[in-house]
């Protein structure tokens, strides 16, 4: 069966629909109580880092763990005063995650465009898992 939309389609659709962050634009909220970064890379992605106070929410799992009717439900995801802004390597499955978001109900979800590529270029932030562990020594339920 052939296909007859490309992810690139699914990406520019999304793009189209979320709110976009750059870099810059996410940094000046770095930090904010109403804003929580969410790395949905795969874990093994998570070897050369992560954003500074991200929560890893695999991408796999991502509406799992939003839907407070599923079994995996994290409460972090309940707290309507945040804003989720998502990332992944490049910016492409965050777009695609925060318009399924969207899809949910969910209004306080955006991305970063470029992802981490684009967050370690520009000299951002970043944490080791090691370093994150040890200023969150609890998980979020």
């Amino acid at each position: 069966m052939p296909i007859t939309k490309g992810f690139r389609a699914l990406v520019d659709e999304a793009m189209a629909q979320v709110t976009t962050y750059s870099v810059p634009e996410v940094l000046a909220r770095l930090g904010a109580p109403d804003v929580q970064i969410v790395d949905i890379r795969d874990i093994r992605e998570l070897n050369d880092g992560t954003v500074v106070g991200a929560f890893h929410a695999p991408r796999g799992m991502l509406e799992f763990w939003v839907d407070p009717e599923s079994p995996y439900h994290k409460k972090l995801f309940a707290d309507e005063s945040k804003e989720f802004i998502l990332f992944c390597g490049a910016g492409w499955r965050s777009a695609l995650a925060a318009k399924a978001l969207q899809d949910m109900g969910m209004t306080n979800v955006s991305h970063i465009d470029g992802g981490w590529a684009e967050w370690v270029k520009q000299s951002a932030p970043t944490e080791t898992l090691e370093q994150q562990k040890t200023r969150r020594p609890h998980k979020a339920a």
